[in-house]
Order: structure tokens, then C-alpha cells, then sequence
């Protein structure tokens, strides 16, 4: 060829294969080659146009120097790379056959000529490609020391390092501005009745500033701007396909969506492929088999540098299949999805379309779990694979976090695939639903235990067979909203164990919760591990706190009545502890629950912050030893008794053992002027009649003697003592009140529960009157009987009493010791006494107030 040229463009004719559901309305298009050699002469001209006009294109084997090849996947488009140039061109991921390629030879060393302003158009009626070629000189350039290397085309498979998401832009946040200008600018558009896809998009990208803006763009009129024609999918009415149509009616199919994205993405100069393809929406279900017909379509574009995948489909909203309803849902995270999540829902029919650096297989596709985009949202990840097989009778999912979650779940009988419309219709959107915030339908087939890394789930299904299993989450943080679903299991139960029944959980979650600790709790004696009861049935649970709070306790079993359950709880409330007596009386498994507020917050809702799952081994005898009813939150020492200024308490738990029906709990006080008052009760009658065998002493003239002569307290300076002798074996409540000087009432301040299992019955103390005050000390006789006939010795101190008489059939002086006792010996009399009186004169002025009163019994009368 001549040295000196002219520049020329030459256009010749281009086929173009397209990728699946892509289709072109000039299928005629051509593709012009930019020429820029550095000097082309008239019959070079003539040669290259004579080859144009009605010869068929060769790149021939001897001249390598300009020769353009074609390499990478079949079903890709392949990138175009210019050797001689620093920058290589995009890569395009879909299948081009070429009907002429192009071999320029030139005589003159040629240098390359970059034009930065020649920019690709895409539209729907023509493609035009211009590629820049230098021509080089077989005879200026010496092929031995610098070879030219060919034009290549690679397939996006053949991509080295992708970069992420977040690295493309930190959140979708940054887009608010570009968000906004979009959703409006597409309502004044459709208010003007404005359908055309180049009016709509240079319209919606006016103010974006980058590739990434304008896709951006695009995706959200989308999302806004198309709703899912349910009617089509379904087969009720004519799909709607067409671009126009669809942008019209405001309506399409996934199709619809693709074809427009397409459209518009090539109008805004950024190359986009529509991808065919299955997907785990409508209809899917595990073990589906991959079918000739592909059932999705969506997109891929290149942005930065890479190729990245969409769905604006699967971004506007969701279906509701029971109300047959699109509900529309603005979902970003199908916008530029990562695709090693992507590939979990959407599985594309060309490998290379996964953008993998290892495709995954059908096989591999089907076994991963369903999932949502809140699965990825949450920071979440399985363990498993889609199925889970019980062994005897059990199977254990895991769900991990990256932040604390709360979690719930739903196991459900799954029923047989049967064919149907939607089951063959294309499964182009999915089902997002909502679990209920808290609680499942009914048994709890399950152990359900959360911590802030992660959730284990046991599960024992009640019968042998298929089961789907529905994983709810919410972020911990976000009280207000409502779990979602994340993900979806079939667990796989060839045969049960026979197992005692679990009682509901209405909370799902065993073991402490997870949020505990927001709370004030900060441990706790119990895991989510099932907590065996001693062989009595009692158990205790401890819970250690930060700050001072307040317990309610729940028990619940499958043969306890809730009225009976109040019967098995105690609770004992500390300053930085909190503990739960509990008695199981059946055999089995019962769940305790546990609430919590802060101590000082009256007006604050208790919370749930555990759930325990609780086991009796053996067999209970019967419900003799339940607790008593009515009993206060604080039972024990704690908060109540420590602010009213007591301490040192000689049992300091809430149960007090009586082996032989009697006790003293004593405590100090740190003022001299806080009245104490205590009283006895049980589930019995307060007067029961004498049973048979009982013994004599328990009985006064056919009537038994009130539970309040059993309890005896003394009082001194700063100390209490409180005396208890038991009529009889049980359970009692000891109830301990406390009045301060300018209070007008007692007020609760602890109870106690008392058990005895002697059977020896025991004597009721003195009766006690308001004159037996503070410092006053009975050392005998103790018990509140005394027999007839016999001299009795009396031994008592009375602070500040001028004398101190016994009164019965005469009046017996007592004499006080050098220990400021009172003491002397009083005769019962012989029969005819009922009771014998303790006075003293205290005020000096030979006024005599009754102190104590024993009770004569004659033993005469006695069998």
C-alpha cells in the first residue's frame, strides 16, 4: 500500500447474536470502524471499500501484525482489548458472531490516536460499535523485537477482582438527593401522559453526574414506576411485554422489567444485558429440577469496570399470593447485589452470567436454603443446606449473627407438590412475609436458644414426615418492628422418639434472652439446657443483676392448673440478685418463665427476660408440700427488709426447715422505734376441728387454738425474735410486717415459708397483749398450756415494771433476781381455772395491765 493516506470511517454490515430474551428491532445494524492510520493513500481507500462492497472478510494466518481475534465463553459477549493501547475497552457478556472481520496491513508505522470523546450509543432500533485499530508497517516495524499482540474479546467469567458493593458507594443513603428527583420527576411525567423510554430517562438522569447515578436512576423509576402484573403471571389476563406498553399501563412481568431496563441503559450510553434464568420464587421448591425453559429474566450491567447483576423485579415489591396482590416493597438490596449472594435466589442459564470465580452447579443451587434479603440485610448465615434429616427423632439448625437478633420460628406439616398454574407460570417474584413478634401457633416442636452471636434450634417433630421450617429475625435494637422472614428449611423426620410433652412457649426463645442484659441481668444459674429438679421437685433459680429489679415468675405444665401453678413459686428479691424458689409437683417438663422491671419503676411493663426449661424425674406423692397461696414478691430478706432498716437475719434464704415444728428467725433493726409484727398462716382452716389421733395438747375444751398463738415475738432494743411452733405437720407462711412511729398501718415487709414434717403436734404459745412491749423477755414457762394441779415457774423480764403478779385462783408475787428477773411459782389450781394471767404495774401507780395469758387444761377431762 501507498505511504500517504487520507482518514476514513468505513461502515460495513455486523450480525449480532443476542443474549436470551433479547430482541432488536433493526436487525440490520452495522458496526463502523474508526480508521486513523497515519497515512492511507487513494488505492489503499479503493481496496478497503472494494472489500466492503462484495467481498467476504479474512484474517489471514501470514499477517498477524493487524489481525483481530475473537476469544473467552460462548454464551459471554467477550471484551475487546487493543494491544497497542494502555487502556482496554469494556467487556460485553454477550455472544457476538462476526459475518466479517477486518485485516488491515499498511506499509507506514502508524501511532494511535485516542479520541476520549467518542462514546457508544445503545438503543432499541441500532447498536454501533466503533473500535479504534492503528495500522502498523510490515516494513517500518520490526515483528521480531516487538510483536503485535491481537484484539481479544473476554467473557465476564475471565474478570480477576471484583469490588464490592459497599466499596461502590458506602449506602444507598448517598442517593437520597438522586431518589427523590427521580420519584418526582416520573409522577410529573405520567401526569403529562409522557410514555417514551428516551423522554423518561434522560429526564430521570438530568442530574446524575456518573455511570453509577444513572443506573441508579433508572433503578428506582423502576421500582416506583412498575407494578408486577400479578393478572399476566397468573394467566388471568395477556402478559404485558412491550417497553412502551408496559411503561403505559403502569404493569409487567419480569420481562418487562428487563427489556425496559435494557432499553434505557442503552439510551444513557451504559452497556446492559438482559440474563435468562431460574429463580426461588413462586411455585419453587427444593429438589425442583431444572427445566429446558428458563422461568426469570433480569440484568447485568457494566459499571466501574465490572459486570454487576439487578432485578428491578424482585426490588419493587412483593406478591401475596393468598390475596392475590402485588404488594409493593422497595427492596435495595437487588440493586448491584453482591453476586455470591445472588447467586442463592437466581440461577442464571450461562455459568459465566453467575460471576463467580468457581460456578456453582444445579445441584449446588438447589441445596442452598431460601432466602431473603433480609437473610443478607441482617448479616446472617446458615449452617445447613436446604434439608435437614432428624436423627432419632431430633435435628439442630444453626442461624449465626454479626449483631444481636431476636429470633423466632415456624415448623409446619409440608404438604405434597401437586401441579398447578403456579407451577408451571413463570416464578419471576417471591413471597416476603411477616411472623407474628412474638410466639408460634401451638407446641413448640422445638428448643429454640438465642445469644448475640447466633440462634440454635432443636427441633422434635411430632410424627414422621416432611416438614417446612420458616426462620424469623428482627435486629435486637429495633423493638418496633416485626420479624421477618429470612429463610426457609425442609427438615426430613423418617421416624420419632416417644417423648413426654414440652409445654408452649410463647416466647420461642429457652435460656436467658438475648436482650437481657439492657435489662439489668447479667447472669444466671440456669442455660437454655433443659434443669433437672432435686428428688423433692424443688429447684432454685438464681439471677444476678446491676442494678436493683423487680420479678414476676410463670410456671406452666401440662396437667398444672394456673390457679395451682401460684402455689409453686416464691420469689426473693435482693439488691443484686434476684431468685426463684420453684416446686414441681407432677413428673415431666415445665417451662418458668421470668419478668423483669426496674424496682423503682412502678409504671413500667415487666419483660420477658428467660425462659427455663425445667424436668421432675420422679414421680411427686402428692401436693402436701405446695406453697402457700398469697404469698409477696418478697419472700426472704431483700430490697423490702433492708430499706426498712433490718439485717443479719438468722435464715437469710426464703424456705425455713422445721423438723420439729419449731424455729426462730431472728434479725436486727437499725431503729428502736420500727414495731414488728408477724403472722402464721397455711391453706388449712385458722380453727380446725381435732382429727382423730391428734393429740390432746392441740385441743381446748372441743376447740383448736388460732395459728397466731404459734408465733411469738420478742423484742428488744435492736433485735427480733420470732418464735414458731407449728401445730401440726405442712407448708406455712410466715409474714413479717413493720410499722415506723408516724405510720398509722403495718406494711409488708418479708414472708417465709415454713415446712414442718413432724408429726408431733405442737403447744401455742402465751397469748399476748398490747402491755408486753418492747424489751419484754418470757423465759418459761414457753408453751401456752399449762396443766391444772401443779405449780408452775414463771420467769420473765419487764423492763420498767414496779412489780409483776401471777392472777389465778389467788395472786402469786414474783421477785425480781439480780438479773432483773422476774420469777416465782404460781399454782394452776384444781380444776377449775380456764387461764392463768401475767400482770405487771408499770406506770407505778398500782395499775395492773395484763402481759401474758396461758390456758388451763384439766387433766381430768383428758382420756
Amino acid at each position: 500500500m501507498m505511504a500517504d493516506t487520507v482518514l476514513q470511517k468505513v461502515s460495513f454490515p455486523l450480525t449480532c447474536t443476542l443474549g436470551p430474551g433479547e430482541e432488536r428491532s433493526n436487525p440490520r445494524q452495522k458496526c463502523t470502524l474508526d480508521l486513523q492510520p497515519k497515512c492511507l493513500n487513494p488505492e489503499a481507500l479503493q481496496a478497503v471499500l472494494e472489500q466492503d462492497s462484495g467481498k467476504q472478510w479474512q484474517n489471514k494466518e501470514n499477517e498477524p501484525q493487524n489481525s483481530l481475534s475473537i476469544t473467552g465463553p460462548s454464551q459471554g459477549l467477550p471484551s475487546i482489548h487493543n494491544q497497542n493501547v494502555d487502556r482496554p475497552l469494556k467487556s460485553r457478556p454477550a455472544a457476538w458472531g462476526l459475518d466479517k472481520r477486518v485485516v488491515f496491513e499498511q506499509s507506514a508505522e502508524s501511532t494511535y490516536e485516542e479520541r476520549s470523546g467518542t462514546k457508544r450509543q445503545l438503543s432499541a432500533e441500532s447498536t454501533v460499535k466503533t473500535v479504534n485499530i492503528t495500522k502498523k508497517s510490515n516494513t517500518t516495524q520490526n515483528t521480531a523485537t516487538n510483536p503485535e499482540k491481537p484484539l481479544t474479546l473476554s467473557g465476564p467469567a475471565l474478570q480477576t477482582q471484583r469490588t464490592p458493593r459497599k466499596q461502590l458507594f458506602k449506602s444507598t443513603v448517598a442517593f437520597q438527593r438522586l431518589d427523590t428527583h427521580v420519584i418526582n420527576t416520573a409522577r410529573e411525567l405520567r401526569e403529562k401522559c409522557v410514555y417514551s423510554v428516551q423522554i423518561i430517562v434522560r429526564s430521570i438522569t438530568r442530574i446524575a453526574k456518573t455511570e453509577l447515578e444513572k443506573l441508579r436512576a433508572i433503578w428506582v423509576w423502576l421500582c416506583h414506576n412498575i407494578m408486577y402484573d400479578l393478572d399476566g403471571y397468573m394467566g388471568v389476563s395477556p402478559k404485558v411485554c412491550s417497553p412502551e406498553e408496559v411503561i403505559k399501563q403502569g404493569r409487567g412481568v419480569c420481562s418487562g422489567y428487563s427489556s425496559i431496563c435494557l432499553e434505557m441503559c442503552r439510551d444513557v450510553g451504559i452497556e446492559c444485558q438482559e440474563v435468562s434464568g431460574y429463580s426461588k420464587g413462586i411455585g419453587y421448591h427444593t429438589g425442583h429440577h431444572c427445566n429446558a425453559e428458563s422461568d426469570h429474566m433480569w440484568n447485568a450491567v457494566f459499571v466501574r469496570g465490572q459486570w454487576c447483576l439487578l432485578d428491578a423485579c424482585w426490588g419493587a415489591g412483593r406478591v401475596d399470593m393468598k390475596a392475590k396482590t402485588f404488594i409493593k416493597n422497595f427492596d435495595d438490596f437487588y440493586f448491584l447485589t453482591e453476586p455470591s449472594e445472588f447467586i442463592d435466589t437466581h440461577f442464571p442459564d450461562q455459568s459465566e452470567w453467575q460471576l463467580l470465580d468457581t460456578p456453582l452447579s444445579w445441584e449446588e443451587f438447589d441445596q442452598r436454603a431460601m432466602t431473603s434479603s433480609a437473610f443478607y440485610k441482617m448479616g446472617l448465615s446458615l449452617k445447613q443446606h436446604h434439608r435437614v434429616t432428624t436423627d432419632d427423632g431430633e435435628a439442630i439448625v444453626y442461624l449465626a449473627f454479626t449483631r444481636p437478633m431476636s429470633a423466632t420460628y415456624d415448623l409446619s406439616p409440608r404438604p405434597r407438590h401437586t401441579e398447578s398454574w403456579n407451577t408451571t407460570a413463570n416464578n419471576d417474584t417471591y413471597l416476603l412475609e411477616e411472623a407474628p413478634e412474638q410466639g408460634d401457633s401451638g407446641c413448640s416442636p422445638g428448643h429454640l436458644s438465642l445469644t448475640s452471636t447466633g440462634m440454635s434450634l432443636r427441633l422434635a417433630p411430632p410424627e414422621p414426615g416432611s416438614y417446612n421450617l420458616r426462620l424469623y429475625a428482627r435486629p435486637l435494637s429495633d423493638t418496633q418492628a416485626s420479624h421477618r422472614w429470612v429463610c426457609s428449611l425442609e427438615v426430613l423426620c423418617p421416624s420419632v422418639r416417644e417423648r413426654e410433652d414440652v409445654p408452649s412457649n410463647p416466647y420461642l426463645s429457652w435460656g436467658m434472652c438475648v436482650y437481657a442484659p439492657e435489662l439489668g441481668v447479667e447472669h444466671c444459674s440456669f442455660g437454655s439446657d433443659v434443669a433437672e429438679t432435686d428428688e423433692n421437685g424443688e429447684c432454685v433459680l438464681t439471677i444476678g443483676t446491676s442494678r436493683p429489679l423487680m420479678m414476676v415468675c410463670e410456671l406452666a405444665h401440662s396437667s398444672l392448673d394456673p390457679a395451682l401453678a401460684k402455689h409453686c413459686l416464691a420469689t426473693q428479691i435482693k439488691m443484686d440478685q434476684l431468685l426463684c424458689h420453684v416446686h414441681c409437683p407432677f413428673q415431666g417438663f415445665y417451662r418458668l418463665s421470668v419478668f423483669v422491671r426496674d424496682y423503682d419503676n412502678g409504671e413500667e411493663a415487666f419483660q420477658n427476660a428467660g425462659n427455663f426449661l425445667l424436668y421432675r424425674r420422679k414421680k411427686a406423692a402428692g401436693l402436701g408440700s405446695l406453697f402457700p397461696s398469697n404469698l409477696s414478691p418478697w419472700c426472704g430478706p431483700g430490697i423490702k427488709t433492708q430499706r426498712a432498716g433490718l439485717a443479719h437475719f438468722s435464715h437469710t434464704g426464703a424456705v425455713v426447715s422445721a423438723p420439729q415444728g419449731r424455729c426462730n428467725i431472728s434479725f436486727h433493726k437499725d431503729s428502736p422505734d420500727l414495731q414488728v409484727h408477724a403472722s402464721l398462716s397455711t391453706e388449712q382452716r385458722e380453727e380446725p376441728t381435732a382429727a382423730a389421733g391428734q393429740s390432746p395438747s392441740s385441743e381446748l375444751h372441743g376447740k383448736a387454738f388460732p395459728l397466731s398463738r404459734y408465733v411469738f415475738l420478742t423484742q428488744m432494743e435492736n433485735k427480733v425474735t420470732v418464735s414458731v411452733c407449728v401445730p401440726q405437720p405442712g407448708v406455712y407462711r410466715l409474714a413479717l410486717y413493720g410499722r415506723a412511729p408516724e405510720q398509722q398501718e403495718y406494711t409488708s415487709l418479708c414472708d417465709f415459708i415454713l415446712r414442718c414434717v413432724c408429726q408431733e403436734a405442737g403447744d401455742p404459745f402465751p397469748s399476748v397483749y398490747l402491755a408486753w412491749g418492747r424489751g419484754c423477755v418470757l423465759l418459761e414457762p414457753r408453751g401456752g398450756v399449762l396443766r391444772s394441779g401443779q405449780q408452775a415457774s414463771f420467769r420473765v423480764k419487764v423492763p420498767g415494771a414496779k412489780r409483776v403478779c401471777v392472777i389465778g385462783e389467788k395472786h402469786t408475787e414474783m421477785k425480781q433476781n439480780k438479773s432483773r428477773v422476774w420469777e416465782g411459782e404460781a399454782y394452776t389450781g384444781d380444776g377449775t381455772l380456764t387461764c392463768i394471767t401475767l400482770a405487771a404495774d408499770i406506770t407505778g401507780t398500782d395499775n395492773m395491765a395484763i402481759l401474758l395469758t396461758w390456758n388451763i387444761r384439766n387433766v381430768e377431762n383428758e382420756p
